[in-house]
């Protein structure tokens, strides 16, 4: 086990983030990938072509390792970010790897006959949730589940979303301050998926879609509650940038919806364009607004950033940015959709930002974009209006 070992993280070790957000603090696997394979091996190793499925599988780490380490073959991997699923199919292409596995949609095409599933643990419990409904759903009755993780993300709350719908729940020894928990015995569930959720709020006049992996599930997030009382009332019709209504609007990570459904709203005559590199986020986003009526003028992409927007195409872009990439809090990302949002405005444009005060991102918004104003403030986040130079 120890040769094993010691050939997987001699593996992992080729791997790169291209074209995921990289920094010199970060790699393309961590411990909890090489518990993962490591706790997996024999049987991963001994399972027949087509068996072996990865989700969440950050960079390539599980299914790469799988296929040239431990010899499976025909991998099927389902990976929620398109940075992820990109950075998979690079590693992939440059060590020669390309024909042993298969990207899948999150479903029965995905998941029938598998035998083994590995799982990276996602952050929500509700992504978990969704995961494990699909495996209980469709995979092989001997089917048995690895999921693993970074201890310091890890909560009993996770075994006890596992054990709703598989009979057996264990949990393995930490190492690395890693942890692998395993699930069989995949108990009798609904033919009809618990999700999407939906969710409502006394400040939208639409219900929120939200599948499992959804930022903010189906919940109105503070800081885009904040966001949308500066596009309301007078304090929004003062805010336009150059008091003219915009006619192109990009939300930018659009999550659920709630932007840019209530863009598409408070603007009848505007076109709006949704991108999330979230294949949960794309999905929730066109269910959100055809259930609010809007469908028609929301074109919704799963994106890096704004790159289906042409150089300034837009009027307006909105943009709640996260902070971190992956379980690592890292400003980075957001600086990434600043730079994509300066691009994708035209001049005289407005970005609308949302972030958390602490994070001070004024100096880097004035930089590359131009003369930013402060619209609303409180305890946590800062809005500002940034005009394109």
């Amino acid at each position: 086990m120890e040769a094993v070992a010691a050939r997987l993280e001699e593996f992992c070790s080729t791997l790169s983030r291209d074209p995921d957000f990289d920094a010199p603090e970060l790699q393309a696997f961590d411990a909890a990938d090489l518990l993962l394979l490591q706790t997996a091996a024999e049987r991963i190793s001994d399972a027949a072509p087509g068996t072996v499925v990865t989700i969440g599988d950050r960079h390539g780490a599980l299914t790469l390792a799988a296929t040239s380490v431990l010899g499976a073959s025909g991998v099927r991997t389902y990976q929620d970010p398109l940075l992820a699923e990109r950075a998979l199919a690079a590693n992939a292409s440059r060590l020669g790897l390309d024909t042993g596995y298969s990207a899948q949609p999150l479903g029965a095409a995905l998941l029938s006959g598998a035998k083994t599933v590995l799982v990276q643990l996602p952050r929500g419990l509700d992504a978990l949730e969704e995961l494990a409904w699909m495996i209980a759903r469709y995979a092989d009755p001997d089917v048995r589940v690895f999921a693993g993780g970074r201890v310091k993300h890890m909560t009993r709350a996770q075994n006890d979303v596992l054990g709703r719908t598989f009979g057996e729940v264990t949990a393995g020894l930490g190492w690395r301050k890693s942890r692998v928990l395993q699930a069989e015995t995949p108990l009798r569930v609904a033919t009809v998926s618990p999700f999407p959720k939906w969710g409502s709020d006394r400040d939208l006049s639409f219900a929120l879609a939200a599948f499992g992996a959804t930022f903010g599930g189906t919940k109105l997030d503070h800081g885009s509650r904040l966001l949308l009382s500066t596009l309301a009332g007078d304090r929004g019709a003062a805010a336009w940038a150059g008091s003219v209504r915009p006619e192109r609007v990009l939300d930018l990570g659009c999550g659920s919806g709630v932007l840019a459904v209530s863009a598409a709203l408070a603007l009848p005559n505007a076109s709006i364009m949704a991108s999330d590199q979230s294949d949960a986020a794309v999905r929730s986003c066109a269910l959100t607004a055809e259930a609010a009526g809007v469908a028609d003028r929301v074109v919704i992409h799963r994106a890096d950033g704004a790159e289906t927007a042409p150089d300034g195409w837009a009027d307006l872009v909105l943009l709640n940015p996260p902070f971190h990439t992956g379980s690592t809090v890292h400003a980075g990302v957001a600086h990434r959709l600043i730079r994509d949002a300066a691009r994708a405005l035209r001049p005289g444009g407005e970005l609308r930002i949302v972030f958390n005060s602490h994070l001070g991102y004024r100096p880097l918004l004035v930089r590359e974009i131009g003369e930013a104003r402060q619209l609303a403030r409180d305890a946590t986040f800062t809005v500002l209006s940034v005009t394109k130079r």
